[in-house]
């Protein structure tokens, strides 16, 4: 079994060591028997992403998302095929923000997204550091994380997560957060999710496996100390709620 994993801009686009949700996912894949090829994706390329299973971007500065957006100006379309040929794509922190209609700087400068979902964002005077807990309707754990935002992305009816005990939402303080349609997911959750998060993994590889085609095994191997890193996370988080 083999698949292929789409990592765009991890030069630019890795802010909180992002890279290590490639990593882990990989782990995984290959504990399961997958064969998970890594095809990095820089400025320099042509973001090739044919024959992609898995496409992920991750979190950067405000000066490199824009950076994200103009340089690769035609990726929507790309990334639309993609998807529409099966892939399963997951962005997360502000790399969220681009595959919406647009993005509004601070300094009113509006910059087109690359259009998979009509949401629009626009930054602000007011950055939201800190860490979250968000409840999701995809699976029954809840997600523990970080969040460093300076904007607000209105005009999402689907949200990967239906609200945050802790943390900043879309829109809101404890409102719902990010973005979900078929196999989109977005999410402003910086830095290694999926290593934060075993249940959130999980998913993604079950998905995966389904999209493939492949029989998933009912009980998915278990990575050294990752859940009981997860548990002491989500028990310290929940004592502030």
């Amino acid at each position: 079994m083999e698949l292929t994993i789409a990592h765009l801009y991890p030069d630019a686009m890795s802010l909180y060591g992002e890279y290590a949700n490639i990593t882990v996912l990989r782990r995984k894949l290959e504990a399961l028997g997958v064969e998970a090829a890594v095809r990095e994706i820089t400025f320099e390329d042509a973001a090739d992403l044919s024959g992609a299973d898995f496409i992920y971007m991750g979190a950067g500065t405000e000066r490199r998302q824009k950076a994200v957006l103009n340089a690769a100006a035609s990726l929507g379309a790309r990334l639309k095929a993609a998807v529409e040929d099966g892939a399963v794509l997951l962005f997360t922190g502000n790399a969220m923000e681009t595959l919406g209609a647009s993005v509004t700087d601070a300094a009113g400068k509006v910059w087109p997204g690359y259009g998979l979902a009509e949401f629009t964002t626009v930054e602000t005077d007011r950055r939201d550091p800190g860490d979250v807990v968000a409840a999701s309707l995809l699976w029954d754990t809840p997600a523990v994380g970080f969040m460093n935002k300076c904007s607000a992305t209105h005009g999402i009816t689907s949200p990967m997560f239906s609200e945050l005990p802790l943390g900043f939402g879309n829109e809101t303080e404890h409102g719902p957060e990010g973005y979900v349609s078929g196999n989109v997911f977005a999410t402003h959750l910086t830095g290694p999710v999926l290593v934060k998060n075993p249940h959130i993994l999980d998913f993604f590889v079950r998905r995966l496996f389904a999209v493939k085609g492949w029989v998933c095994p009912e009980a998915l191997p278990e990575l050294p100390h990752q859940r009981a890193a997860y548990e002491v996370t989500l028990r310290e988080l929940r004592a502030r709620i």
